[in-house]
């Protein structure tokens, strides 16, 4: 009866609802400056985790042409990671395809990666021309014969299709090996992966880029820091981190709170002083609520997913349908009582848990 009264008084969370929101900020200051200006009074300069972020940060600066300050700076000494390209898709030491002395890094900057027909990976500098390049769209790769460099490949699989192929899984697609047989013999194609040492203010690991075409991707450890360029439409480039400019914050709108409660005291107690347990609709809002649960005193956190005996089904009480979902898996099987939490560690997946059990939570602010 109580799961029933809970599906009926969801809340209602309009297609709009973000986890996070932007902030443009006329006043023009250095990177640094910026900086400690975003964090005293909103979250961080702003992190930029894909395509979806990017048009909401230039909506937020709609009739600003100048340049703005975001919160990605090339870091002094670092290593160079590597990435994939497509937003989302994580690198992964433990699954690589090298070629036979690969990564050779000649020149000490060859920071993009080609492949040939048997899909090994090739380390070369990122301005180098190749005939040849794979898009993705989410359900197919798509094999296009136009001379162009890394950053022009990509922009091309952005506005075409998604983005350049991405990832362990993508490479390894039965699809893609019969897409290359007999045209690609021989040929260098370029992939989504690269290498840089430009770290976010808030930590993030967003691997989101969105360079202008001039942009130098074979340079590294500039210490420089980048801005978006409104009048190219909202494209980045970096420059001389003590610049005076305008700068874009983001601010949080959810709130870690670090009681002990059940799950439906927690839905209350959120209810009460925000706005409902938070809802996780895609891996973008997977990725704003794991910077939250890191800071947890317990090893799980409670989220605003719950299961429904009545209807056996799992549901957000914000009204959202479960579409994305990452749950742990060889978990318990579904079961009255249980209520959906995150993992505080690890990989940060959901786990089922009784109800009656006392964690944090997160609540969402709007």
């Amino acid at each position: 009866k109580a799961q029933l009264q809970l599906l009926v008084t969801v809340t209602s969370c309009v297609i709009t609802c973000q986890l996070h929101e932007y902030l443009y900020v006329g006043a023009q200051r250095s990177w640094s400056e910026a900086q400690r200006y975003c964090r005293d009074r909103h979250t961080d300069l702003a992190t930029v985790s894909n395509m979806a972020d990017m048009k909401r940060l230039i909506s937020e600066s709609s009739g600003n042409r100048n340049e703005a300050w975001i919160g990605l700076r090339d870091q002094t000494g670092a290593n160079r990671t590597w990435y994939w390209s497509l937003p989302g898709v994580e690198f992964n030491d433990s699954q690589t395809n090298w070629h036979s002395g690969e990564p050779s890094d000649a020149g000490g900057d060859e920071n993009c990666v080609i492949v040939r027909q048997d899909l090994k990976w090739i380390d070369v500098h990122c301005k180098v021309l190749l005939a040849h390049f794979l898009c993705y769209d989410g359900e197919q790769f798509f094999l296009i014969n136009q001379p162009v460099r890394w950053l022009e490949a990509q922009r091309y699989c952005r506005e075409s299709h998604t983005d350049l192929i991405s990832g362990w899984n993508q490479l390894q697609d039965p699809q893609l090996k019969d897409l290359l047989s007999p045209e690609a013999a021989g040929t260098n194609i370029h992939i989504g992966m690269f290498r840089d040492t430009w770290k976010w203010s808030d930590g993030s690991r967003s691997s989101f880029r969105l360079w202008n075409l001039q942009f130098n991707m074979d340079k590294y450890n500039s210490g420089q820091c980048a801005m978006a360029v409104f009048d190219d439409g909202g494209r980045w480039m970096s420059g001389d981190c003590d610049q005076p400019k305008p700068f874009i914050c983001y601010g949080d709108n959810m709130i870690l709170i670090k009681e002990k409660m059940k799950w439906e005291e927690a839905l209350y107690y959120c209810r009460d002083h925000y706005h409902d347990l938070v809802t996780i609709t895609n891996l973008d809002d997977q990725r704003w609520v794991e910077k939250k649960v890191k800071d947890a005193s317990t090893p799980f956190v409670w989220t605003g997913l719950r299961y429904t005996c009545t209807l056996e089904l799992w549901f957000w009480v914000s009204e959202e349908e479960v579409s994305y979902k990452n749950w742990v898996s060889g978990g318990p099987e579904d079961d009255c009582d249980m209520s959906g939490a995150m993992e505080t560690g690890g990989q940060h997946q959901w786990v089922k848990k009784n109800d009656n059990e006392e964690f944090n939570f997160i609540c969402s602010k709007a």
